[in-house]
């Protein structure tokens, strides 16, 4: 059912609900990430624990982001977005309640379980209550929401648990979450589904969700030898997933697509790897401001919040600029630039001053913005209009698993070089060693994915399949 016989109050009253559920889920990664050293003190927890309490998230929307998604498309958006909703307010409120790090941990797995389903069908819901004459300045609301929780949440997260304690960022959440279910209860009644033909694919997703975990897993294993053999374990499910789907009749994941389109292939792999080499930036800088320089939470935030304006205030101009200019010229633009700030946070060190973290968190948040919505443009340029649905979903999907393999990579690090221990003043030397190897580590896929970028072709419509 697409936008037809859709009143305009319910068209709006969708893009309201949509953009604040846009906001909260990367509003709440980017205030715990500020967070996470005082649930650390409080709770008890090691590194690696609170390197969980990040990644576990993560990896529960990526794992459902996908199945959700094609869900949706069968038994209608409007209801696995608003029980998404109500998944995540509940979950939030068991974090705010949380009496030790393991209860934190769940319910942050639930909390990623209900972020997939909003973010599965968010954007799907707009699409169907805008014609085509609206719905780009809509979607782009959504997208600019998702900058300004990103914006808010560093200095947000720091404010409220300095003054206010770490819970308080899950119990903020709480009476938004309430609003906006009561919201959809009300306004909206349509229900939105998709093309209901087919089924559903159980053996692709339940093979899917078992690769993405026990990768995520095996990561968490190393230097261990039960994550050597985990991880192979998670490479043959993944190539047993795309085969399976490459003979599956209504697959969960449109492997030709990436297999007949270049453009398609290539771009989706340049998001992979540009989330991958990016997104641990936040948590370890965030570690290091309160740590080795001694910073309250409020001040590391206000700091950390730099990158995201910068994104949030450059990607509607490369957004338009993408329109007349090819997407892979400045996607790899903007992949240069962030390979350069990173291999400069690679040399950070014990006195290293604000203003070069001030320059280079600048120079990432120009990167990222001539990156992401060209790229996002030539995705979704790259596919004919019945496969927006899958296009959109495989941006997500890409984003998600990206930002998983970051905090993954820190995760060993952590592993090797700190071990099961809270990090006081005597680890702030193998803190501060795992840090510039990160960094060092996203650098070169940055500088990889530059590659990626250039090697996707001009943009074109894709191929029919």
């Amino acid at each position: 059912m697409e936008e037809t016989g859709t009143t305009k109050q319910e068209k709006y009253m969708a893009l309201v609900v949509a953009t604040i559920a846009a906001f909260l889920t990367p509003f709440m990664g980017a205030a715990l990430n500020v967070a996470l050293p005082a649930v650390g003190r409080d709770l008890g927890a090691d590194a690696i624990l609170l390197n969980l309490t990040a990644t576990t998230y993560l990896l529960a929307t990526a794992v459902f982001l996908l199945p959700f998604g094609r869900l949706a498309d069968i038994a209608g958006r409007k209801k696995i977005f608003t029980y998404g909703l109500i998944l995540f307010t509940v979950s939030s409120a068991a974090g705010a309640l949380s009496p030790g790090i393991y209860w934190l941990i769940v319910s942050r797995v639930f909390q990623g379980i209900g972020s997939a389903m909003i973010f599965g069908t968010g954007v799907a819901i707009i699409s169907s209550v805008f014609p085509p004459g609206e719905r780009g300045k809509a979607l782009g609301i959504n997208v600019s929401a998702v900058y300004a929780g990103l914006s808010a949440g560093p200095f947000a997260g720091g404010f409220l648990t300095q003054y206010f304690g770490w819970r308080s960022i899950f119990w903020m959440l709480v009476p938004i979450g309430i609003f906006s279910v009561l919201m959809v209860f009300w306004k909206l009644k349509g229900e939105w589904t998709g093309a209901k033909r087919g089924t559903f694919d159980y053996r692709g997703t339940l093979l899917y969700m078992f690769a993405l975990t026990v990768l995520m897993v095996s990561l968490s294993q190393v230097p261990d030898l039960i994550g050597y053999p985990l991880l192979l374990l998670s490479i043959v499910s993944l190539v047993l997933f795309v085969r399976l789907e490459t003979v599956t009749k209504d697959p969960l994941m449109e492997i030709g697509l990436f297999r007949m389109n270049r453009v398609f292939a290539w771009s989706n792999l340049a998001a992979l790897i540009n989330y991958s080499a990016t997104f641990g930036v936040g948590f370890l800088l965030s570690f290091y401001f309160q740590y080795i320089k001694g910073m309250s939470p409020a001040e590391a935030g206000l700091v950390l919040v730099i990158q995201p304006v910068i994104m949030a205030v450059f990607s509607p101009l490369t957004g338009r600029l993408s329109d007349r200019i090819q997407p892979r010229v400045l996607a790899s633009a903007g992949m240069t630039f962030t390979t350069v700030a990173l291999a400069m946070l690679a040399f950070a060190g014990y006195d290293t001053s604000l203003g070069y973290f001030f320059f280079v968190l600048s120079f990432i948040g120009i990167g990222f913005a001539l990156f992401s919505s060209p790229n996002t443009n030539a995705i979704m340029s790259s596919v004919d209009s019945r496969y927006y649905g899958v296009a959109s979903g495989s941006v997500g999907t890409m984003r998600m698993i990206g930002q998983m393999l970051s905090m993954g990579i820190v995760l060993i690090l952590f592993s090797v070089l700190i071990g099961k221990t809270e990090i006081t003043p005597e680890m702030h030397g193998p803190f501060l060693q795992s840090m510039q190897i990160a960094f060092s580590l996203f650098a070169v896929f940055c500088f990889l994915g530059i590659f990626a970028s250039v090697a996707r072709g001009k943009t074109h419509r894709g191929p029919s399949l």
